[in-house]
């Protein structure tokens, strides 16, 4: 929901950071791999319930996503790192109610479980339109620079990243936080089956 907010106010400081990297030598798809294995050692952490590194890893890890798409645009966009992009987000997604439930499998599990089920939901009704836009040539004017069709809602990135933040900050609140997510995740799920119905309908 505040994705395009958001992006427009750092926008500024990512594409200095990124012509930074780019002198550097780093590629888009290094900073792609970067962020990643950011995320990952974030689940990692929260796995071993650390969950102060794991906050400071979420927000570097999702600073490298964000420098990715400005490398990018420096140099020259691929549909290799479109493509790297969308599914490393994915499983970096994934990997953090995965880690909660790991740090404690008996309060955590089944919230975990809900969120995860969430987010396929969301991801399966982001990708679905993304595919038939594609096949329909359609664009987005809300996220021009996108390498596909980027189908916004109530749940995008700022607003995962915001609850994962506040999950590792408060622990012990976890179930709340991710049924409450998981049930804003719906309203998102249910407005893209809705804009797809209505967008592709014959």
């Amino acid at each position: 929901m505040f994705d395009r907010q958001v992006s427009q106010w750092i926008k500024p400081a990512i594409d200095r950071g990124a012509a930074a990297l780019l002198a550097l030598g780093l590629t888009a798809n290094q900073a792609t791999y970067i962020g990643f294995g950011l995320g990952l050692l974030a689940a990692g952490s929260i796995a071993t319930q650390h969950y102060g590194i794991a906050a400071v890893l979420i927000v570097l890890s999702r600073l490298f996503d964000g420098l990715d798409g400005a490398l990018a645009r420096l140099t020259v966009p691929t549909d290799q790192g479109g493509f790297l992009d969308i599914a490393l987000d994915f499983l970096f997604y994934a990997s953090i109610p995965l880690a909660f439930a790991i740090a404690n499998p008996t309060a955590h599990a089944l919230p975990a479980a809900t969120l995860l089920a969430a987010f396929i939901g969301t991801g399966s009704s982001f990708l679905a339109f993304a595919v038939l836009a594609a096949k329909r040539k359609l664009t987005s004017t809300a996220y021009p620079a996108k390498s596909f069709y980027f189908l916004g809602g109530l749940t995008e990135a700022t607003e995962t990243l915001g609850f994962f933040l506040a999950m590792c900050i408060w622990p012990h609140q976890f179930a709340v936080l991710a049924y409450s997510f998981a049930a804003l995740c719906t309203v998102t799920i249910a407005m893209r089956i809705w804009w797809g119905y209505q967008t592709f309908a014959d």
